[in-house]
């Protein structure tokens, strides 16, 4: 919610009614305000006093959606916008925490007992197609491909275990917000939305921001990995294949939403794609 006060100044209220990760997004907001553009908190209320619900309170934070900047990019601005977000990715990234897991409240220690499955790619994606509303995208033969590929791909995500990384989670354009720079260029203005955000492997993120390749400006998705690495991130040989076996987690999970929430086709054609042999 944008509130706008008498004096010309604008804030953000972002209240947690269903999962409360007020306190963890604060702290999180906090630790990488140096590092990392993310708004100013003002007020956090984990504890719903004020309001009766948990409730954040931060400086609106300026920008274009990085969507937007997309929708307009030419070919030739690609380079550009995949070193601005790198940049920002690396930066989160290079933020430790001494062994993986999820935070269950400010102090930030990754000691929160994992969602279901969150540990294990195959029953998790069993998991999603069993309960979820595959079965109003998928035909029974592709659902049954799907589960096989979460166990295929398990040996993959073990490749991560023990990484300790600072995972946003959610890192993909609709949040991030950007600036315009000199000279035509574009620089990342803020990181919202950190209330998925766990230690583990970075490779999260970059599987999430390259999940959807056709909502990315031309030449990013090419030029982006290289950005990373030239930023100070490292990939290992296998990054790719990884990254991608991470982001199921995401993608089925995807597929336990309503049939009408707009990421759900988006969500199944890129497995459908992925269900595909590739030539």
């Amino acid at each position: 919610m944008l509130l706008r006060t008498d004096r010309g100044k604008s804030f953000v209220l972002r209240r947690y009614p269903r999962r409360n990760t007020c306190a963890v997004e604060a702290a999180l907001m906090e630790l990488v305000r140096e590092r990392v553009p993310v708004p100013e908190v003002v007020y956090a209320d984990d504890g719903g006093d004020l309001l009766g619900e948990p409730f954040m309170l931060t400086r609106f934070a300026s920008g274009v959606p990085l969507t937007s900047v997309f929708a307009g990019a030419a070919e030739e601005d690609g380079a550009q916008l995949a070193e601005a977000v790198a940049e920002v990715l690396v930066a989160i990234h290079s933020v430790r925490f001494g062994r993986p897991g999820f935070f269950s409240d400010g102090a930030l220690r990754p000691d929160a007992t994992p969602p279901e499955h969150h540990d294990d790619l195959a029953a998790f994606v069993e998991a999603a197609v069993a309960r979820g509303n595959a079965a109003a995208a998928l035909s029974e033969t592709e659902r049954r491909a799907l589960v096989e590929l979460g166990a295929r791909c398990a040996p993959l995500v073990a490749e991560t275990a023990g990484a300790d990384q600072l995972v946003h989670s959610d890192f993909n354009p609709k949040n991030l917000l950007m600036r315009p720079g000199d000279h035509g260029t574009w620089r990342v203005s803020a990181v919202l939305d950190w209330e998925y955000a766990f230690s583990g492997s970075g490779l999260f993120d970059l599987g999430n921001m390259l999940r959807f390749p056709q909502d990315l400006s031309p030449g990013f998705a090419e030029r982006f990995p290289g950005a990373y690495e030239k930023a100070g991130g490292v990939l290992p040989g296998r990054w790719r294949e990884i990254s991608e076996a991470l982001d199921l987690f995401a993608l089925s999970d995807l597929l336990t939403r309503s049939p009408d929430h707009p990421l759900f086709p988006q969500a199944a054609a890129a497995i459908r794609q992925r269900l595909t042999p590739q030539s």
